[in-house]
Formats: C-alpha cells, structure tokens, sequence
C-alpha cells in the first residue's frame, strides 16, 4: 500500500514512523510546506507525548510544497492527512476527489457540517474515509472493550475515564494554542474519550457536563456524565490541560464489572489490573503501538475491500457530534438531549 503523508508534525512524524513498521506498506510521498522538515530535519518537532524529534532519511520519497501537486501523484494511494484540524475539510475532500483514499487525524473537523460534507464525499466518491481514533488500538482500552463485548466479567455497571495534561509550552504561539483552530483543549484532548465512550456503551441519550472556561470563552477542562435511559450503567469521564508542569500526562480508567474491576493508570508502574473476589492480578497485554496497530487496520481493510467500521467517518463524525454536544452542556449549565 503506497501511502502519502500530508504534514510534518507531531502526529505525521509518529504516523511516518508507525507506517515504517508496517508489512505491506510504505510511504512513497510527502507533502509539508516547511521545506526543512520536508528533508527529513525534524528536530524542532515536539508533542506532549514525547518529543519526535531527529533527523530521518527520506530519500527516494516524492516531495511536494502544495497539495494540489502532490494528489497528482499516480503512486499514492491512501493519503495520511495530519495537518491542523481547520484544514482536514478540504483536504481530504481534495483527495477523495482525486481518487485517494484517506486516513485523517482526529479530530475529524471542528464542525459537524465540516464532518457531514467529508462523509458525504467519501459516499458519492466510493472513496474510503477513515478517522484515526487511536485510542480505540491503545491495548488497555481494547482489553477493556473485549471484557464489555464478551460478557466474560458480566455486565458493564461504571466506568469513568481520565485525561489529564498540562498546558504545552512548546505549543504557545503555534496552531496548537489557538481555540478557534483546534476547537479548544476540550475538542483536541476531551474527543478520545468521547469517542471511546461511543465505542464502549453506544451513544448516551443525554450527557451533563461541568468545566472550567478560561481566557476567550475556551473549555480548558470538563467532567461529563453520560446519560443512558433505561440501561442500568453509569458513565463518566473527565479531562483537560489543567496539571501543573512538572505532573506527567496522564489517562487511564476505572471500570466496574459485575465479576470484578479494572483499573488503568498510565503513570502507575503496572497500568493495568484487574481485581477480582480471589485478589488482584497484572494483565499481560500484547507489546503493540497503538498508531500502528491503527494504521495497519486501514490499510488491511483496503486490502481486503472491507468497511473500516473502526475507524469510519460516519462514526468520527458521531464522536464530534457528542463532544461538542458536552460543550454546549457546559455552557448551558444543564443537561443536554442528543
């Protein structure tokens, strides 16, 4: 599979490298107007996750400053989109339209007419959509959806999920520190656990949200309870930048199962346990990067001719239908219908 990569930050040098461990599949193009990154110098790429960082050989791959040239390339056929979220719209419209099948970042955009408009391309095209929600690949949170989906543990009767980082000062100044551009830390951070939530139990009929609002009216952090009429489960999760500098990143989860409870710290020395009536154990998960795994699943399904339903764009659009229906219930001050 010919993959071309659009943008070279943060998320496009750990796409890159994840596509690198990938069987089947290759990066045969890049697109990124910064033309030092574009040669392979990423030492000024940071995340708050880990800083990517160094120099990489990207010889032999096709180079392109503009889009519009780099979608003529007869080679590429899944384009990797990780641009900043106001330019996924028509990016991947772009490419869809051009024939490509794309792989964007998450969030899927910042409006549901945005998302609307992409699904809807990807429909008349018959070109594949695909929204990278990586937390769905990270092995904690598949276990605990495998535990939901087999019944092995009983009924689902809580979970309540976590995210928490501090304010990235890498970030002040850039894209990254622009409300209007990543629909606020709620929107860029809180949208993995909402989608994950989708994922888990389906989508709430209500959800009621509290936050805190700083500077120009920007949810920096939220709490919401999701609502599940006439279904015995009870759901929350809280996130946001609101740590202090020197506390790590952190996520994770509680979830309560009729035959025990599973806790999940990404900052405890064994993250994941399950506890049970006889005691507690350690989980033994498989050693896999989840933006791999992630990657690796797209271009299995094109291979195979399958829906990506995991990753699909009518679901990512769903995700952001709910995360900014919290939003609203933030402001609100009361529960909101979906």
């Amino acid at each position: 599979m010919n993959i071309g990569l659009v943008g070279l930050g943060f998320m496009g040098v750990t796409h890159y490298r994840a596509i690198k461990r990938i069987d089947g599949a290759r990066v045969t193009a890049l697109c990124e107007a910064n033309e030092k990154r574009l040669g392979g110098d990423w030492t000024d790429v940071q995340g708050n996750i880990g800083g990517s960082g160094g120099v990489e050989d990207v010889s032999g791959i096709n180079k392109y400053t503009r889009l519009e040239d780099f979608l003529k390339d007869p080679d590429v056929e899944l384009v990797d989109i990780c641009l900043p979220t106001p330019f996924h719209r028509d990016a991947a419209i772009q490419a869809m339209e051009a024939g490509k099948h794309v792989l964007v970042e998450k969030p899927i955009a910042l409006t549901v007419a945005d998302a609307d408009a992409m699904v809807e391309t990807s429909r008349r095209t018959g070109r594949k959509l695909m929204v990278a929600q990586v937390l769905r690949f990270f092995p904690e949170f598949a276990y605990l959806k495998q535990l939901v989906d087999s019944g092995e543990r009983g009924a689902l009767l809580g979970v309540h999920l976590k995210r928490i980082i501090a304010r990235p000062k890498w970030s002040t100044g850039g894209w990254l520190s622009d409300p209007k551009q990543t629909g606020g830390v709620a929107l860029d951070l809180h949208i993995h656990d909402s989608d994950f939530v989708r994922y888990l139990c389906g989508m709430p009929d209500s959800v009621q949200s509290t936050g805190v609002i700083q500077g120009e009216d920007e949810v920096t952090y939220m709490a919401t309870l999701y609502r599940y009429d006439n279904r015995n489960v009870a759901v929350s999760a809280a996130s946001g930048a609101v740590a202090a500098d020197s506390a790590k990143f952190e996520q994770g989860y509680d979830a309560y199962f009729e035959k025990g409870t599973l806790r999940f710290n990404s900052i405890d020395e064994v993250p994941l346990t399950l506890f049970t009536d006889e005691g507690k154990q350690k989980v033994d998960l498989p050693d896999v990067d989840g933006w791999q795994e992630e990657i690796t699943y797209a271009v299995r399904c094109l291979e195979a001719g399958r829906e990506p339903e995991i990753i699909s764009g009518a679901s990512a659009r769903d995700s952001l239908y709910l995360c900014l229906k919290e939003l609203d219930a933030v402001r609100a001050g009361a529960p909101v219908r979906l």
